[in-house]
């Protein structure tokens, strides 16, 4: 036969539990009984996988202290990971003796809470032991208190060697209401796949790089598909291009969020356009990339964007309204 004992506490020297849970270690060991610990404090990092350690065991002993309200965060922690990540059907065949001692008060509602958990889990309680302890000496002192734990814990044995009948409860039968759906999402290879990765760190930092390289890809395929809108921008403006004779200007279009702007070079029917720096335009403009889509959709004028404040220029007026005449979006349109 084999007992886990799941310890809860913060392993602090004179706690009152690791006092008891070493004598019910001794009494179990007499009765050979093969009794494994886990003290959940030294295995937080690795939490999520210890419902797996229940896989071989015919009873459990959650043994915590309570050091100023309920059972405290690392037995929650294993509660809760039995309850996400345990085998319901195997845990519906283990008994659970809790086993709680107080430094302050409240080790009944602690018992109380770790028996309700078990039953609401699917498991099997059986009697275990709680008390109130201020001073450790109380425990190593008093016969009667050691004699009394022994006997405790033989009849923890006797209660999962005999596998001793129990009367079925309420929350047994919620339970499998509850937890009926949740266990169709998972089979339970996947459960326990799910859990080794939670706590693998190496695992872990693995899915960050893989994260950052598909970011990374990402990134270029967007910004491929940018340049290439890009590109299709200024074929539009070459493609609504109408020359001006004895024009000589320069535009310089400065597109938010951009890394660079649109140059625009007119003399007479030559045209040069591309994304570069421009010095000295005789106008300078600067709007937002979808003000500048609206107006080579043909819905907006560069006069008309000025005009309503969506777009700055810099240069004289008259040069602005002849970038509506040399590109007539609107007008091209209205055309179709």
């Amino acid at each position: 036969m084999k007992i886990n004992i799941y310890y809860g506490g913060r392993g602090l020297i004179g706690d009152p539990t690791l006092y008891v849970v070493k004598k019910i270690m001794q009494v179990l060991e007499e009765l050979n009984v093969h009794v494994e610990r886990y003290d959940l404090y030294d295995q937080k990092n690795n939490i999520t996988t210890l419902p797996q350690s229940l896989k071989e065991a015919d009873g459990v002993i959650l043994a915590t202290t309570v050091e100023w309200h309920g059972v405290g965060g690392y037995m929650m922690s294993f509660l809760d990971a039995c309850w996400l990540f345990g085998d319901k059907e195997k845990i519906r065949k283990i008994y659970m003796a809790p086993v709680v001692m107080s430094t302050t008060y409240g080790e009944k509602e602690a018992e109380l809470d770790l028996t309700s958990a078990w039953e609401s889990l699917g498991g099997i309680t059986c009697k275990g032991l709680c008390g109130y302890i201020g001073d450790i000496a109380e425990l190593e002192c008093n016969e009667a208190y050691q004699k009394l734990i022994e006997k405790s814990t033989e009849n923890i044995y006797r209660s999962i060697n005999q596998k001793s009948p129990t009367l079925p409860v309420s929350t047994q039968a919620v339970t499998q209401k509850v937890y009926k759906t949740r266990d169709n999402l998972l089979t339970q290879q996947e459960t326990e796949q799910l859990s080794e990765y939670v706590s693998d760190d190496s695992y872990v930092e693995k899915q960050k790089e893989d994260i950052k390289e598909l970011t990374s890809i990402f990134k270029e395929i967007l910004g491929s598909e940018t340049k290439s809108s890009a590109g299709n921008m200024l074929d539009d403006f070459r493609k609504h291009f109408k020359a001006q004779a004895e024009t000589h200007l320069k535009f310089r279009l400065n597109v938010k969020k951009k890394e660079k702007p649109i140059a625009i070079r007119v003399e007479n029917a030559a045209l040069d356009i591309s994304y570069g720096e421009m010095v000295y335009p005789d106008v300078e403009l600067t709007l937002e990339e979808e003000v500048l889509g609206e107006i080579i959709e043909g819905r907006k004028t560069f006069q008309g964007g000025f005009m309503e404040g969506s777009i700055i220029s810099k240069g004289e007026f008259r040069n602005l309204r002849m970038l509506d005449t040399l590109f007539p979006f609107m007008e091209d349109a209205e055309k179709k």
